[in-house]
């Protein structure tokens, strides 16, 4: 798989183990995320790393038994330093909630470490 895939699955699993379920290293999680990170969630709203950092802060374990799958990643555009890659995201509760969202993340690259510097999510009805 290409390593810019695997850097999201890695960090879904991760988040849904965070969220879901109340396990991990916050400090691990948040490694994955350029300090410059900004994202536009799915209710328009602009969040940056500090955003980021007091919500999983403050959600661990909120999220009880979620699921994230991850569908159609495709990378957009790669270069020497980083990629742009769109994915389908499903959330999903044990109460059958669901949440679809597509998403666009642009991963930079410094070092061999893949970063999170931008993300924006788009809900969406069908995939």
């Amino acid at each position: 798989m290409n390593r810019f895939f695997n850097e999201l699955v890695d960090t879904h699993v991760k988040i849904e183990n965070w969220l879901g379920q109340g396990k991990g290293d916050l400090e691990v999680l948040l490694s994955r995320f350029d300090r410059n990170f900004s994202m536009i969630s799915i209710n328009g709203t602009k969040l940056d790393f500090l955003t980021l950092e007091a919500f999983f802060q403050n959600n661990c374990g909120a999220k009880d038994g979620l699921k994230i799958i991850m569908d159609k990643m495709e990378i957009l555009a790669e270069w020497s330093q980083g990629a742009l890659v769109s994915y389908v995201e499903r959330q999903i509760l044990p109460n059958n909630i669901e949440s679809l969202r597509h998403s666009t993340v642009l991963l930079t690259l410094e070092g061999d470490e893949i970063l999170w510097r931008h993300l924006h999510e788009t809900p969406a009805s069908e995939s």
